[in-house]
């Protein structure tokens, strides 16, 4: 099986809407908790700490601190332990992580 491409953010405004669009996905993933307790357990484990790196990357931006290519963000751990059906939005944070690695796509 081929990998596939993952496409980086072409600006810093893209790449903040990705964050943003993030941040937007794990507090609907926290309503599915709240919703659906029993089948939605697992994500209990892993939903503050990538709620925490997506704000954190979020106010870096925001105040100028942030920094592209230092490692993958502290989630992927967490994201290549879990399928896409318990993180729907999995691509998108791969994006994030691809953007964080390697910086804005070139061409922009």
């Amino acid at each position: 099986m081929s990998k596939i491409k993952i496409i980086r953010a072409r600006s810093t405004d893209e790449y903040v809407n990705m964050i943003e669009q993030a941040i937007d996905e794990v507090w609907d993933l926290r309503q599915s908790i709240e919703y659906d307790e029993e089948s939605m357990a697992e994500a209990r484990a892993f939903i503050d700490e990538m709620e925490s790196g997506l704000k954190d990357i979020y106010q870096s931006m925001k105040d100028e601190s942030y920094q592209f290519a230092t490692g993958d963000l502290p989630f992927m751990t967490i994201l290549n332990s879990y399928h896409e059906s318990l993180i729907p939005f999995k691509y998108l944070l791969l994006r994030i992580n691809e953007t964080h690695m390697r910086g804005l796509e070139p061409g922009a």
